[in-house]
């Protein structure tokens, strides 16, 4: 079996119900998943020691799932499918969240990503999927989109921030503060701008 089929060079590609232009933003969005996912691949990578085992399981069911999140962008709104994203895969994510906020240390400001080049890795995953998010967003202004791939994404980015930090909490190495920034989580308002962050 031959890997290139030739039936690309116009500039077009086929979705499920059709074909389109290589950068109809319904490509956009699920070509910016699959980048995310070769990212979650590359993090996942650099998550050998035994330490991570659990964020090595983790990953390899968000790889999945991003699959499963582009496609069900890769059909045109003509097309009818049962959508494979739904509810249960984000609050699956929530506790994940939950768990690893349980065992970080309390923020103090706003952080870059660094540290170790895990948490490193998995800050580009929280960037990427911030875009992939936008991208979905863009899409649902010409059709009908599966809502589920949003929330997904929205909360996959708030879990690759909390994973970063444990990461870095295994590995013995600090957060990277914004020093430039004010000390903005205190109090009450902790979680609320633990949130604004990762919006």
């Amino acid at each position: 079996m031959r890997i290139y089929t030739k039936t690309g060079d116009g500039g077009e590609t086929s979705v499920i119900g059709g074909r389109v232009r290589k950068d109809d933003a319904r490509v956009e969005a699920y070509g910016t998943i699959d980048e995310l996912n070769s990212f979650v691949g590359q993090a996942a990578a650099l998550l050998q020691d035994d330490r991570f085992k659990d964020l090595r399981e983790q990953l390899a069911v968000v790889g999945q799932e991003l699959f499963d999140c582009g496609s069900d962008l890769a059909y045109t709104p003509a097309a009818q499918q049962p959508y494979k994203t739904h509810a249960a895969m984000t609050e699956r994510l929530e506790v994940w969240i939950d768990r690893l906020e349980a065992g970080n240390p309390p923020l103090d400001r706003f952080i870059l990503p660094g540290g170790s080049p895990p948490a490193a890795a998995l800050h580009i995953c929280r960037t990427v999927c911030r875009r992939a998010e936008r991208r979905v967003v863009t899409l649902t202004d010409e059709g009908e989109v599966n809502p589920e791939v949003l929330r997904y994404l929205n909360r996959l980015s708030d879990y690759f921030f909390s994973a970063a930090r444990a990461a870095n909490l295994k590995l013995r190495a600090e957060d990277v503060e914004y020093v430039r920034g004010a000390r903005v989580f205190t109090g009450d308002t902790d979680r609320k701008n633990e949130q604004k962050q990762g919006e």
